[in-house]
């Protein structure tokens, strides 16, 4: 079973993207209100989230900021991370991509296929439970 970091200050996104990563995939999702949390969360967890699903626009520390920073945590700094955006203008999308994110997904999200986008984006290949 897939496991899945799910970073968001918005308890709708949050929730509504943990439901339809379960329901979709069986994946095992743990959710963080902030980078702060995020980062704890990550380094404490055993075993680690196989991926991070973290929005951009953050109070305190955004989505840029967590990533970074997680970029130099021991144990952490080998997860991929797929942003979670709301911004799609193309001088974001060429700024989000040259920091090094596995990949950016859009707000908002298809409930029924973000599953399959975060496992295409990753490479994993093993059937989905819809």
């Amino acid at each position: 079973m897939r496991r899945i970091l799910i970073i968001d200050d918005e308890d709708d996104i949050r929730e509504v993207a943990a439901l339809s990563l379960e329901a979709t995939a069986g994946w095992s999702i743990t959710t963080a209100s902030s980078g702060a949390e995020g980062i704890r969360m990550a380094v404490e967890s055993d075993p680690k989230p196989e991926a991070i699903l973290m929005d951009v626009m953050m109070p305190e520390m955004d989505g840029p900021t967590t990533f970074r920073k997680m970029q130099v945590t021991p144990g952490v700094a080998g997860i991929p991370v797929l942003l979670l955006t709301a911004k799609v203008q193309g001088v974001d999308q060429r700024r989000f991509a040259g920091l090094g994110f596995s990949a950016v997904l859009f707000k908002p999200f298809d409930p029924l296929t973000l599953a399959s986008q975060i496992a295409d984006v990753l490479g994993w290949k093993e059937p989905l439970a819809l």
